[in-house]
């Protein structure tokens, strides 16, 4: 990547209430289009819609929440090389302080939610990762310590934007999350305006270094973001169905 402005402007940790809108730049719009049919089979799969109505078992749950822990360690894991891969100091700080949060998010909520369904740390530790947990986390260490900086980014990014689109459509639907729903706690991340701000702020990265290429590096970013947004799709499909290995 050839040196360019460092984004300032990130609000990652924010305490902001008011509504944050999704800014979508140019390159962001190619990849989501790329792969519209995977990406809407993705937010309405039946575990995101049993999730959204509280109707979701506490066994899939519970299977969701250990293996997004682990997934979780492999996205600050993927942060971290990726701050390496920058040489402005604003942006190395923006994808230390994402590795960060993920371990911050992992330990607040799945310490709640582990003495509520009955797992400990310890057991997260020791957590076999399913397949497309495992394929997942593979994809995106690869492309951020051995593909392009764009393919790289590429990758991590159809995670906090499809939360983030989850999010925004939830609270179209709902209007609020009600007090008394079984998982309330989770679903406020989703909604939370600081989420936005931080993928519009990764967006926004993204959209910066896209601008150093073309042609067949930005196809391969094109893939490199589809098959995330597939493996997004797989990961609620393993919960859904509490994948294990075959053999």
């Amino acid at each position: 990547m050839t040196e360019s402005e460092p984004l300032t402007n990130s609000a990652t940790g924010s305490n902001e209430t008011e509504s944050i809108e999704l800014i979508v730049p140019s390159f962001a719009q190619r990849c989501r289009e790329a792969c519209h049919e995977e990406w809407e089979a993705a937010v309405s799969h039946p575990f995101v819609r049993a999730l959204i109505e509280g109707s979701l078992d506490s066994d899939r749950f519970r299977f969701y929440q250990m293996q997004d822990a682990r997934y979780l360690e492999a996205y600050a894991d993927t942060c971290s090389i990726l701050s390496t891969r920058f040489s402005a100091p604003a942006d190395k700080l923006w994808f230390i302080d994402g590795a960060r949060l993920a371990i911050v998010v992992e330990q607040e909520l799945h310490a709640g939610y582990g003495e509520k369904l009955g797992y400990t740390p310890q057991d997260v530790a020791y957590l076999v990762c399913s397949p497309n947990n495992t394929g997942y986390q593979n994809h995106m260490l690869q492309a951020a310590s051995r593909a392009s900086l764009i393919e790289g980014l590429a990758a991590l990014t159809p995670c906090p934007w499809l939360y983030t689109d989850i999010g925004i459509r939830m609270m179209d639907e709902l209007g609020s999350i009600p007090e008394d729903h079984p998982y309330a706690a989770w679903l406020a991340t989703y909604a939370d305006p600081a989420f936005v701000s931080y993928t519009n702020d990764l967006m926004a990265i993204t959209e910066r270094v896209a601008g150093h290429h073309d042609g067949r590096p930005l196809d391969r970013a094109v893939e490199a973001f589809r098959q995330s947004v597939r493996y997004e799709w797989m990961f609620w499909e393993q919960a859904w169905n509490r994948q294990s290995w075959p053999v």
